[in-house]
């Protein structure tokens, strides 16, 4: 803790900023004798805004929820699109003169021929068109999210850029706001929420929303399902519904497979049946003893 001087006597001056509040990087650094060792170097509020391959970037434990829930929902909707992938926390070229790859919290891209195992996703590179972009900000670094990277976006063709802007935040209280913005020819478009809160994510298909949680006051992002406007819950019920939704389609193909071989093997009866009588009446006749009749 250091101090200061005030009219002679020293007094506290409070505690220092953590200096990794933002998170850090490890630096190689060879010493005179030759040994390399690795420095910690604490991140400052461009290097979060312009990340490099290896930072560590301190998030909350709300904010890694809320990212890894919406990666798994986008996932399972976009599950049939080969071409759409997903990323989160991944450095993003945007290929923008003068502006250093950044580090979107999740990023949604078309035509993307091979989904590969990126450090750096290179749009020019990789033929990706991007349809959009979520960032849930952190007291600390918001004015990234909510000020230049606007801008960035905007210049990048992001079709959609959604903000849960985080309000206030401590162990037992947060608050969100959703800002959203479209892309049009004369600049970015400001989205209101309708009267439910929500905004619709056309890239993905769902309504997405603020829903408290069980503690009042503690607030969650969260998708709704179009048609029945229910949540859509987390991975595992997400996993546990699709799984539901796989074993159903599997029965109702067993029970149309075994009413087919039944009706078939009905009709492969009635024509052997049929086959032989027709076979009886023509020995009969062959006899001249014909059915009566005849």
């Amino acid at each position: 803790m250091s101090t200061v001087s005030t009219s002679g006597v020293h007094v506290p001056s409070g505690p220092e900023p953590d200096p990794f509040r933002y998170g850090w990087r490890y630096v190689k650094r060879v010493g005179p004798d030759g040994e390399e060792t690795l420095d910690q170097i604490p991140l400052s509020l461009e290097d979060v805004l312009f990340p490099e391959t290896g930072d560590f970037i301190v998030q909350t434990d709300a904010h890694n929820s809320d990212l890894t829930y919406l990666k798994d929902v986008f996932k399972a909707r976009l599950a049939g699109q080969a071409t759409t992938v997903v990323v989160s926390d991944c450095r993003v070229d945007w290929n923008l003169p003068g502006v250093r790859p950044l580090g979107p919290d999740i990023a949604v891209f078309a035509d993307v021929e091979c989904h590969r195992d990126w450090a750096t996703l290179d749009v020019a590179a990789e033929g990706a068109r991007p349809l959009l972009v979520v960032e849930v900000t952190s007291l600390d670094t918001r004015q990234n999210d909510v000020g230049k990277k606007v801008d960035f976006y905007y210049r990048a063709a992001i079709s959609l850029y959604v903000i849960a802007d985080v309000l206030e935040e401590d162990d037992f209280e947060r608050r969100l706001e959703l800002i959203v913005y479209r892309h049009t020819a004369d600049g970015y478009e400001r989205i209101r929420p309708d009267e439910r809160g929500w905004i619709w994510l056309e890239p993905i298909g769902v309504w997405l929303g603020i829903a408290p949680e069980a503690r009042l006051g503690y607030d969650r992002l969260a998708c709704f399902d179009p048609e029945t406007g229910e949540e859509i819950g987390d991975y595992t019920a997400i996993s546990q519904a699709l799984e539901a939704e796989a074993r159903a389609r599997a029965e109702a193909e067993t029970r149309a497979a075994l009413a087919e071989a039944r009706a078939q093997a009905e009709a492969e009866t009635r024509a052997r049946a049929e086959a032989r009588i027709r076979a009886l009446e023509a020995e009969l006749k062959r006899l001249g003893n014909g059915p009566p009749g005849d």
